[in-house]
């Protein structure tokens, strides 16, 4: 559990600090956007109050707390399953990324109401018009790593 709770540490905080450094040290809320490697780079800032792409957002509290509990339900869901079979070194890191990125979304709904996200790629003729963080990008590999990593057990044979 140690190797999990320093990766979700990890990518908490770099999570929070990219956060606090574009909107306090770039006031990217209030530019809007900074080109940085265009077109594969653009800090672009959105304000997410659904889930990915913006899904089920909404502006009343109600959805922004449920969207909270949903995230504390995963987080404390995986937590349980790692601890009952915990699935191998690659596997604890997926579980210690997924956990950082989804406790990082959830510090932002609580302090601002909405996700922050600033990362914008394109490429190669297609303009993304969606923007993300660093606590997306955990959650993602996490997730994948989780599935790739996590050992399937043979069904157990029935007596008979």
């Amino acid at each position: 559990m140690r190797l999990v709770a320093l990766s979700a540490l990890v990518v908490f905080a770099l999570d929070q600090m990219s956060k606090l450094w574009v909107l306090s040290a770039l006031n990217l809320d209030q530019r809007g956007t900074i080109e940085v490697f265009p077109p594969f780079l653009t800090f672009r800032m959105a304000w997410n109050r659904g889930v990915n792409f913006g899904l089920m957002a909404g502006d009343d509290d109600l959805t922004r707390w449920v969207l909270i509990a949903v995230a504390l339900v995963i987080v404390a869901v995986v937590v349980v399953w790692i601890r009952r079979d915990p699935p191998g070194l690659l596997g604890l890191i997926g579980a210690g990324l997924l956990i950082g990125g989804a406790l990082g979304n959830v510090i932002d709904r609580v302090l601002y109401g909405a996700v922050a996200d600033f990362l914008n790629m394109s490429c190669c003729g297609i303009d993304n018009p969606f923007s993300f963080n660093v606590a997306d990008i955990a959650i993602f590999a996490g997730a994948i790593g989780l599935v790739l990593f996590t050992p399937s057990k043979p069904p157990k044979k029935k007596a008979p």
